[in-house]
């Protein structure tokens, strides 16, 4: 490939401030809507969850509801991420959306709480892939100096499902009923498999004469992966930290994990490649978005849990004082999107991200639960818009570094740390949470409560409201000393994601899409129009094929990948 620039009267076509065309914005309102599904699939049930499992009569095994799809879908990420490589986005985008409405289907038809866990795991299994394939496609249409725009937009997503989630949960579980959450994935499923279908028109890449899948490799993520889960789920609440069981688990994750590595270094097409952590900024952001995982989920995991028993509120209006932390996430990813790709500038972002972050998270730390509300909201609110100059733009920074060929793989590889640290940092914070909470409602509790059945597991938004001054006070104070102070103790965590963020190397952002197929016109076969452009010596690298810009063979100029 030539590595000449071009030239210097103008800015690139793909750079020009510009409409885009119709068919990019079908395409990106496809991939919006995958996203929703995945997104919602991750909030909708926490208000729907109490009434589900008690209908089913499973509420020993409540949390398996929530940690089937985390596990389903955190072991799949780097799978799709390298399949979709090898065999292209728009199948394999499309078998995961096939799965999560079947998983819908099923849950929707459950009759017993096995089957539910098991509906969860094959929503899981699709789930994995409609995030990672939505933001790699993404890179496959839309050049990196353009993509920040909409890497923005689709942060904001999930600020919106955040809210909405469980919003339309608790509507739906009071409303025509809780198996509503599962049917109404099916017709915006198959609205979104007909429209990716549609609208994402990409060259496939070229076929290998044999595929050779890291099945082996596969398997060791997916053990590691599991147990590592398990031991931060189980741990500190089903079984002791330093039980058999959970020192059993925490061994196997390191046995699991090591096998992987050595597993990696020698198949030749590997799932998660290890030549990816060769690349600094990829090693780095992903690092960073680890720590990101931890700190997010860690403080969204029980934030509801306490305003309600907290301030005295329903699950509806605890979801609505969860809004102005989304509502600043949404703002923040999607203005510095759009400044990115203006500039072309994009480090300052996650670095000042990083510092409002640890502020936010600090801030909250020092509240007493006589605060008033509003100061709760403005606290989380500068919480939030921290992630949001931060999320998106760590994608953007890996997808940048690579070629499109293994867009999919680093994209997935990097996704799946950070929903590893999401998952560690809500179990650990969870377990902390418990655990403090059962010793000060101990220790405060007064003599004449012994009788009384006052006890973290018993204890209800509405039960704590109508407890006398003498049981209600201490109990609020306790949820406030047992959970908020937990937040100072993530913010060195913040710390440690500043100092890797200020050494990545800021890199000019890609203004075509680095390709190694020829990109095929609407009447040519992409294999034919491969073969064309090699006997014409025709530059792979293209721009968007999905908005019909792909310039002809005598009008195409070499451009790099990093002009």
């Amino acid at each position: 490939m030539s590595h000449t620039t071009a030239p210097a009267s103008g800015r690139s076509s793909s750079t020009e401030e510009s409409a885009p065309p119709p068919r990019l914005v079908l395409l990106f309102g496809a991939l919006m809507m995958v996203m929703l599904l995945a997104a919602l699939s991750q909030t909708i049930l926490s208000t729907a969850l109490p009434t589900m499992v008690g209908e089913l009569g499973g509420v020993d095994h409540m949390s398996w509801v929530i940690t089937a799809y985390i596990l389903a879908s955190t072991v799949m990420m780097p799978v799709y991420g390298r399949i979709s490589d090898l065999l292209g986005r728009k199948p394999i985008l499309l078998a995961a959306v096939v799965l999560f409405i079947a998983g819908s289907v099923i849950g929707a038809a459950a009759q017993s709480m096995s089957l539910l866990i098991a509906a969860r795991v094959v929503q899981g299994l699709g789930g994995g892939g409609l995030m990672i394939l939505s933001q790699a496609a993404i890179a496959d249409v839309v050049p990196a100096r353009e993509r920040g725009k909409y890497m923005g937009v689709m942060g904001a997503v999930f600020a919106v499902a955040s809210v909405a989630g469980p919003l339309l949960g608790g509507w739906l579980t009071e409303g025509p009923g809780w198996r509503w959450a599962f049917i109404i994935n099916i017709p915006l499923g198959i609205l979104a498999f007909t429209a990716v279908a549609v609208f994402l028109r990409i060259p496939r890449p070229e076929r290998a004469k044999s595929l050779n899948l890291d099945y082996l490799g596969m398997v060791l993520l997916a053990s590691a992966t599991t147990t590592l889960i398990l031991v931060c789920t189980w741990g500190g609440q089903q079984y002791d930290w330093l039980s058999p069981q959970i020192l059993g688990l925490a061994l196997f994750t390191v046995l699991a994990a090591g096998a992987f590595v050595v597993t990696e270094s020698k198949v030749k097409d590997p799932v998660i490649p290890l030549s990816l952590f060769a690349d600094r900024n990829f090693t780095l952001t992903t690092v960073a978005g680890l720590m990101v995982g931890i700190v997010m989920f860690g403080a969204l995991g029980y934030m509801p849990t306490y305003i309600q028993m907290a301030k005295g509120v329903d699950a509806t209006t605890a979801g609505l004082l969860m809004t102005p932390m989304m509502g600043s996430l949404l703002v923040t990813s999607v203005i510095s999107g759009q400044i990115v790709s203006k500039t072309g500038r994009y480090k300052f972002f996650p670095l000042v991200g990083m510092v409002i972050t640890g502020l936010g998270l600090w801030l909250t730390s020092t509240m007493t639960a006589a605060d008033p509300i509003w100061k709760l909201c403005l606290f989380i609110a500068i919480f939030g818009a921290g992630i949001g100059l931060s999320m998106q733009i760590l994608v953007l920074i890996v997808q940048n570094s690579f070629p499109n060929r293994v867009v999919g793989t680093a994209t997935a590889s990097s996704n799946f740390f950070r929903q590893v640290g999401a998952t560690v940092g809500s179990a650990v914070v969870g377990s902390v949470f418990v655990t403090r909470l059962h010793d000060l409602l101990a220790e405060r509790m007064p003599p004449a409560a012994a009788n009384a059945p006052v006890s973290a597991n018993s204890l209800t938004p509405g039960a704590v409201q109508g407890l006398p001054d003498a049981l209600r006070i201490p109990v609020i104070d306790s949820y406030n000393d047992a959970l908020l102070p937990i937040f100072l103790f993530m913010v060195p965590l913040t710390i440690i994601a500043l100092v890797l963020l200020f050494f990545v190397e800021e890199k000019p952002l890609a203004t075509q899409i680095d390709r190694e197929v020829y990109a095929p016109k609407d009447d040519e076969p992409a294999a034919d129009a491969a073969s064309d452009a090699k006997l014409h010596g025709a530059d792979p690298a293209v721009s968007d094929p999905s908005s019909a810009t792909v310039k002809p063979e005598s009008d195409q100029r070499s451009v790099s990948t990093h002009p």
